[in-house]
């Protein structure tokens, strides 16, 4: 499961809009638990239907992490045309089996959260956190719908 909390759900949200029709990318940290910042990347390819992470950037974001006592726990990246799943490319891709991975989609406005192994992958359920841990704001989804006024 990929315990977030909202602030950051708005950040990947911010970042997909604002590099469309380009696919944003980056990489999410956790800190006991809960995703707790994103890591704006850029998409080196400067493509709409695929995303390569600038390595310098990739370098210092893990260094950031480690640095604030986070952990990455998951990449992301944006579909600007099409539904938030793994295409082909995605799958071929994923680089580690201990990674989420989540996806943007601005065709429907959803964001979904998959664990990619041995060239399968799985949706993963995805946990809403309020910001000061407390528990008292919790939902648990499959998928996100992101509309403010769906």
């Amino acid at each position: 499961m990929l315990r977030i909390q909202p602030t950051v759900v708005k950040g990947i949200i911010a970042h997909a809009k604002k590099e469309a029709p380009l696919e944003a990318c980056g990489y999410l940290a956790e800190k006991d638990g809960i995703v707790i910042r994103n890591y704006e990347l850029t998409n080196m390819d400067a493509s709409e239907v695929h995303y390569s992470m600038d390595p310098a950037e990739q370098f210092a974001a893990v260094r950031s992490m480690r640095a604030a006592g986070y952990s990455l726990c998951a990449a992301y990246h944006s579909h600007p045309r099409t539904p938030a799943r793994p295409s082909a490319e995605d799958v071929r891709l994923a680089y580690d089996a201990d990674l989420s991975y989540v996806i943007i989609s601005l065709l429907d406005y959803s964001m979904k959260s998959f664990k990619i192994k041995n060239g399968m992958f799985e949706k993963e359920e995805i946990e809403i956190v309020d910001n000061d841990h407390s528990g008292l704001y919790k939902e648990r989804h499959k998928g996100l719908c992101l509309r403010e006024n769906p």
